[in-house]
């Protein structure tokens, strides 16, 4: 499938919906074929010219905080067969890394993130939808212990934030997105017949295109 173009299937959904479980759960089953994930958190916006404080205070949880326009970029660089180097972001100091991440094209591109169905353009790109669908208080606890784990955060600051940004943003900005999903996945990674269902599609647009 070298010269065809990739597939790319989209994950999408809340904070702590389970999207990384789901996504885990595709490489598993397509263990073999050529493929990566691209984060859309990597893709934050810089914030080196803005104090600690403001930085902490931005909304991380609306569409503008991303850079869309470097992520779809990207994401046609490696739709075009071309190696990218993406952006790392640094969540214990809440700005990019001066590092970037080597990435070469693969036949199946996963694009994951909150906002990856807010943007027509980076909808257009995706051969696959997914919206993972997962109750807000089981969200809420698994963004406040990979918080407080992963990223520094205190108690106190994620709950001041879900309840600012993070919920009223997700029913705003993320929530609305599901009209465009192709699949739903309740319950995200513990829904094995849905993630099946998705794989097996994905691989008869693999062996399509071999084909």
């Amino acid at each position: 499938m070298t010269n065809k173009r990739p597939i790319v299937i989209g994950v999408t959904g809340g904070s702590g919906s389970g999207k990384t479980t789901v996504t885990k759960a595709i490489l598993d089953d397509l263990k073999g074929e050529s493929i990566l994930v691209l984060q859309q958190d990597s893709y934050y916006k810089a914030q080196d010219h803005k104090t600690m404080t403001e930085r902490r205070a931005n909304n991380y949880d609306h569409p503008d905080a991303f850079d869309i326009d470097l992520y779809i970029k990207d994401i046609e660089k490696l739709r075009n067969r071309e190696a990218i180097e993406a952006p790392v972001y640094d969540f214990t100091v809440s700005t990019r890394s001066a590092e970037t991440r080597h990435v070469e094209p693969a036949d199946i591109i996963i694009l994951e993130g909150i906002m990856v169905f807010s943007d027509v353009r980076l909808r257009d790109l995706m051969d696959i939808k997914v919206f993972v669908d997962t109750d807000d208080d089981i969200r809420f606890i698994r963004r406040l212990q990979r918080d407080v784990v992963e990223r520094g955060r205190t108690v106190d600051s994620v709950i001041g934030q879900y309840l600012a940004t993070t919920k009223p943003m997700y029913h705003q900005f993320i929530e609305p997105t599901k009209r465009y999903a192709d699949l739903i996945v309740p319950e995200g990674g513990e829904n094995h017949v849905a993630i099946d269902i998705l794989t097996l599609k994905a691989r008869d647009i693999i062996a399509q295109a071999k084909g």
